[in-house]
């Protein structure tokens, strides 16, 4: 009796040890949400679309490689996505969701202003941290939203630079069109004009066209009455599109200048490589793999492998943001504590990962507004496709200390 009753308990215990074991094992596999809001339909989608397909393609990398080590324990990241279809009320209703029932305390994505903003008025009340895309219109971070985070630099820093290389190649008496009753788009043109007029130029017109708007010929016909030096666009691809089309349909030999951060393929759904020949992006260097590292190239191959088309040049600031958690959530131990994430978001270093072309501040990736800088640059289209031509000389450290003084 002895001898069984040993035997039961040395069985017993050896179970114990072997559940313990499982229990362990299992405490130290957890699940990661990672939550997108984007606009992933409607006129938007040209960007929330390849944002979202950034991150998931960044989360199945990372997945397959094991996964996020930290604190002892081992996350698998499953992504969850909302449509919020450019719309603001439609965005905080998805974010709400994402927090509130999917339990998802890292959010990222966000490729539009409006929607972004409407986000940014609540998200330092919650328990979770917001990465943001695309969207650049300058107040997301000019209100010291200690959880926030954007890897797109504001407009109006590349509007400056983009004034200025106008100006030396010549141009003085400037035309645009554009939606200019979107914010961050009138953001950069106030600081293109800024920069023109120091140097002796002026703009002799505005014109406006809506996201949804066709026919650009009425104020392209009241523009080259005009006889401006050059035009400059600045507007989403589809439209921006038009105008180019539209203008060489006019027969308007003028430069045209632009800020839209469109594809090859977006451009070429309205208009021709012809109509296109010539045109100028002042933007962001994005992913125009001559002005990146080897990241770039593996990033565009793996990208169209897997959706079957190139990615948008601004989709990487989302799949960048994957790997600013990744490596933020291993330097605070754990994914647990958002504070203490978004505390290590803010210490970080720019990820060996990273496919933008990032200029640190003060040695971090992200300044003291949250902001991280790209190099901006001027690229033309030549024969079918975007080339990258120069960079853009931008001071980060000033305009960082300028978005600072604007804090309320």
């Amino acid at each position: 009796m002895k001898r069984f009753n040993k035997q039961v308990v040395m069985g017993a215990v050896s179970v114990a040890m072997g559940l313990g074991m499982t229990w362990s094992a299992q405490a130290a596999n957890k699940e990661l949400v990672l939550g997108i809001n984007d606009a992933l339909t409607g006129p938007g989608a040209v960007y929330g679309l390849p944002q979202a397909n950034g991150v998931k393609m960044a989360a199945d990398e990372i997945n397959a490689k094991g996964g996020i080590h930290a604190g002892g324990d081992t996350y698998k990241i499953k992504v969850t996505d909302y449509d919020d279809k450019a719309n603001p009320t439609d965005a905080t209703n998805s974010v709400r969701k994402l927090i509130d029932r999917d339990g998802a305390k890292y959010l990222l994505g966000f490729c539009c202003s409006g929607t972004t903003s409407a986000v940014a008025s609540f998200i330092d009340k919650e328990d979770a941290v917001m990465l943001v895309g695309n969207a650049a219109e300058r107040a997301i971070t000019a209100q010291g939203i200690p959880n926030l985070f954007r890897t797109r630099p504001p407009a109006d820093f590349t509007g400056a630079a983009a004034g200025v290389f106008v100006a030396k190649r010549g141009a003085r008496n400037i035309a645009v069109i554009g939606s200019l009753d979107v914010s961050f788009y009138s953001q950069y043109l106030e600081a293109f004009e800024r920069e023109l007029v120091k140097a002796g130029g002026k703009i002799v017109a505005k014109e406006t066209f809506g996201l949804k708007d066709r026919d650009m010929t009425p104020q392209l016909t009241k523009v080259r009455a005009l006889n401006p030096d050059a035009l400059l666009v600045l507007g989403y691809v589809e439209p921006a599109a038009f105008v180019y089309r539209q203008a060489t349909e006019l027969g308007m030999k003028m430069p045209r200048y632009g800020f839209t951060s469109g594809s090859e393929e977006q451009f070429l759904r309205v208009a021709s490589s012809e109509q296109m020949e010539g045109v100028w992006d002042l933007r962001p260097t994005e992913l125009t793999v001559e002005a990146l590292d080897a990241n770039a190239k593996i990033y565009v191959a793996n990208y169209t492998k897997k959706y079957g088309s190139a990615p948008a040049p601004s989709s990487p600031y989302a799949y960048d943001q994957v790997y600013v958690l990744k490596n933020a959530i291993e330097a605070a131990g754990g994914a647990g504590d958002a504070k203490k994430v978004a505390a290590a978001i803010r210490k970080l270093t720019i990820p060996k990962e990273a496919v933008m072309k990032y200029l640190p501040t003060n040695g971090t990736m992200f300044d003291v507004n949250g902001q991280a800088y790209t190099s901006n640059g001027a690229f033309q289209w030549q024969k079918g496709k975007w080339v990258y031509v120069s960079e853009l000389p931008s001071d980060n450290a000033a305009y960082s200390s300028f978005l600072r003084s604007l804090y309320k």
